[in-house]
């Protein structure tokens, strides 16, 4: 045999030893039972916003919380808890949800199951104000709770009151967020959620990136100039009467609504209208 041969047998041999395949190990608890925890990364576990302010007439909805496990599946059925942390809740049990269960089932031959909550319109205090239920998932008798606090817990923030969406921050166009500003973006911009720029959320997201802009844009025109919103949009029903007084300052509302008034205020050093927001704030987009 050539020693050129030889030497090329040997690489061939080491090379192929080296990357023989280890045999792959799953993860397991010290105690032997899987773990469980709230959600899949960051977007999942982060704070949830929700309001009735959308069909204020409506008494109950529901919020499914996804609960996940860090092992294998099993052929039978798992048992853990769900439960409501006093310490760091604001809602009452009964009065704002309704009460948990004191626990919940894995299905046989699942990993991911998801808890429906059930949230409560019947306190009229909702309606200036929001309450948060926090959420803590721990083993029960079928599962560990050895994972961190931070993957184990969910905050569902609601009221009857519009309450800052999780995506507007991701828009800076949008500006600081209001309830006015908020209200009025879902007069005009015709929708009422915008994509969120991350693609932890949705590796899509950016198909959706013209539309939003469109969005904005629609939001962007009526607040440079409402009057010509209200004529290319007769069937929403909104008016703007010009105040009594001499500031030349305007009220906008819908003709079915009149007592809820948003205040479009005359600026004569520039010859503009503006809205104002609930502190006292130009809303400009």
């Amino acid at each position: 045999m050539k020693i050129s041969t030889l030497i090329l047998f040997l690489v061939s041999a080491i090379a192929l030893t080296s990357c023989k395949k280890e045999g792959l190990t799953t993860y397991s608890s010290p105690n032997g039972k899987d773990n469980i925890y709230i959600g899949l990364g960051v977007a999942d576990t982060a704070a949830y916003t929700y309001t009735f302010a959308y069909n204020p007439s409506q008494l109950r909805d529901t919020v499914w919380v996804k609960v996940t496990t860090s092992g294998d599946r099993v052929s039978h059925a798992r048992s853990f808890i769900l439960a409501a942390d006093p310490k760091s809740s604001t809602a009452v049990a009964n009065l704002h949800y309704v009460p948990l269960k004191a626990s919940y089932d894995m299905p046989a031959d699942s990993g991911v199951i998801h808890i429906p909550i059930i949230l409560l319109n019947t306190d009229t205090a909702l309606q200036n104000k929001s309450v948060s239920l926090s959420l803590v998932v721990s083993g029960g008798s079928d599962f560990s709770t050895n994972l961190p606090l931070a993957i184990r817990s969910e905050k569902i923030n609601f009221s009857n009151r519009l309450e800052e969406p999780v995506w507007w921050h991701y828009w800076g166009q949008l500006g600081a967020y209001s309830r006015v500003k908020h209200q009025l973006f879902l007069i005009s911009s015709g929708t009422r959620d915008l994509v969120i720029p991350d693609g932890s959320v949705d590796p899509n997201y950016y198909l959706q990136i013209p539309r939003t802009l469109y969005y904005i844009e629609n939001v962007h025109e009526f607040l440079q100039d409402p009057f010509t919103w209200i004529t290319q949009n007769p069937d929403k029903g909104y008016v703007l009467t010009k105040r009594s007084d001499s500031t030349g300052d305007y009220d906008f509302y819908n003709s079915s609504a009149p007592d809820k008034k948003f205040w479009l205020k005359y600026f004569p050093s520039v010859n503009k209208l503006i809205f104002i927001d609930e502190y006292g704030n130009q809303i400009l987009i």
